[in-house]
């Protein structure tokens, strides 16, 4: 039982020492270099992040949600 555990705590090592060198191998400093063709367009403001990553999210998750319930509160309607 014990060669086990020692051969998946290699293997843990293993995986997160890989995973960690290549990170280090790549050099976020490659995306301050433009590439031929790159054109970004204006930044998003406050208002628009919030609204985008956060409330977009929230009233999809609510919509499909509500369509989930739907057919069940529907169905008990008709039992009665």
């Amino acid at each position: 039982m014990g060669n086990v555990d020692k051969r998946n705590a290699l293997r843990a090592g293993a995986v997160t020492a890989a995973a960690t060198l290549m990170m280090l191998m790549s050099s976020p400093a490659m995306a301050l270099t433009r590439d031929d063709g790159d054109d970004p367009g204006t930044g998003l403001s406050v208002a628009q992040t919030l609204g985008l990553y956060v409330l977009l999210p929230i009233v999809l998750f609510l919509v499909i949600a509500g369509l989930t319930v739907l057919p069940s509160v529907i169905g008990k309607d008709k039992k009665k």
